[in-house]
Formats: C-alpha cells, structure tokens, sequence
C-alpha cells in the first residue's frame, strides 16, 4: 500500500497495533508520541524489516508539534496521505466534584483540543493534493453514558461533532473524515486513569489488533467509497448504557 501516514500515540495500544499493520503493509510512516526512546526503538524496528518510518517526539497538544510533523513528512516523502489521531486518554475518571481543573483541561486538551490543531496544521497540504483522509478514535463514551466518564465522554463526543463537520467542509476537496469508535479494551489506558483493568477472558475481547484491522480497511477502501464510522467493540463488553 503505497500511503504515507501519520499516526499520533505511536508506541503503545492502538497506535502501536496501527503501526505494525500498516508497516508490514508496506506504507511510509510518520510516528507521533511523547517519547523519544520509545519512538526510536519503534522506528528502527520498522526500518530493520524493510519498510520506511520517521519519528517526531512531541507533545500533540501543542501546534508546533504537528508544524514539524508536517515538515517532516514533506521533506522526507513528499506528500501525506493519512492522519490518524489516536493519541488520547482518560487523564482522570471520577465523579464530577472530584474532577480539578487541571484534570478538565488535560483532558479536554488531549482528547480534542490537540486533534482540532492537527487537522487546522495538516488540512491545508491535503487541500493542496486535492486528497487525503483523516481517521479520529473516538470511544463508547461519544456514544453512551456511564457514571464518572463526564469530562472524558464530553471530549469524545465532541470529536465525533468535530469529525462530522470537517467531514461536509472538506468532501468538495476530496478530503474524507472517518471515526472508528472503540469499545473497552486493556491498553493501558486504566492503569494512566486510576481505574482498574477489565476482567474479561481477552481472547474473546476487543485488543488492539482489531483497531489496527478497522483503520487498515478504513485506508484500504477503493477510491469513490468513504466510511464515516466504524465501530467495533469486543464480544465480551456487554453494552447497556444509558
């Protein structure tokens, strides 16, 4: 697959699945995350296996991030084909009185704010080619409501209103805007949130390798189709939400 892609939260979970899937498959990547030593690790053992990667460490709540992000990928392929906005978190899962403004903001920043910058930074290169497609994870939680998830739901749903709109601004420019939204998954992102793990039997539940297929076939889809959404939960997640 001859794509040149960017994918935020590169080194762990779903980004980390995504990176594998799409390096074997051949595309140029340009890998997102907070941590150098991970992230060259990443790339080395990309380029070792004959594909082609490129790093930025950077912290994706930050425009200057995606500014180099952008150089980078021009300057060493030319051209971008796909962002996909992973990097995300819970920050902090509690009850709404416990939930501190720094903890509001962190997670607001992270889960929106940073993929309302990256598109702002890498739209107008997409604008230029007449095509590209930005894929957004989003959650469950954009979608259903469980106590103790309010700021973190409000962010997602958020992204998925933001995923919709850019979707109609920039389809006259050949630009598509899909959402995958995920299920429950163990990637870590419990152990960041001060919540515990899912105890489930994880053969029969959503892992990151199932993400990393959704984004692959979002990608893959013939020239003319779009997806708008994809969702894909684990069959050992029971949902009954409010």
């Amino acid at each position: 697959m001859d794509k040149v892609i960017i994918i935020t939260g590169a080194t762990s979970g779903f980004g980390e699945a995504m990176v594998e899937k799409f390096g074997n498959a051949g595309c140029k990547l340009v890998l997102v995350a907070r941590t150098q030593a991970k992230l060259d690790a990443t790339v080395e053992q990309i380029n070792a296996a004959g594909g082609e990667a490129v790093a930025v460490c950077g912290d994706v709540t930050k425009s200057g991030t995606f500014e180099k992000v952008l150089a980078v990928a021009l300057e060493k392929f030319g051209r971008l084909d796909v962002l996909i906005n992973n990097a995300g978190g819970g920050i902090k899962i509690a009850p709404i009185e416990e939930m501190d403004d720094a903890s509001i903001r962190s997670c607001l920043d992270l889960n929106l704010n940073s993929v309302i910058k990256a598109c702002r930074i890498i739209v107008p290169q997409m604008k230029k080619q007449k095509s590209g497609l930005i894929i957004n994870l989003t959650s469950a939680c954009a979608k259903f409501a469980w106590p103790e998830w309010s700021v973190y739901s409000a962010a997602k749903a958020g992204l998925s209103m933001l995923s919709r709109c850019l979707h109609a601004e920039l389809r006259p420019f050949g630009i598509g805007v899909s959402v995958i939204v995920p299920g429950g998954s163990n990637t870590g992102f419990q152990k960041k949130s001060g919540i515990d793990t899912f105890e489930w039997n994880e053969e029969n539940a959503l892992r990151p390798e199932h993400i990393a297929d959704a984004a692959f076939s979002i990608v893959n889809m013939p020239q003319g189709g779009f997806v708008p959404e994809m969702v894909v939960y684990g069959m050992e997640q029971e949902v009954i939400p409010f």
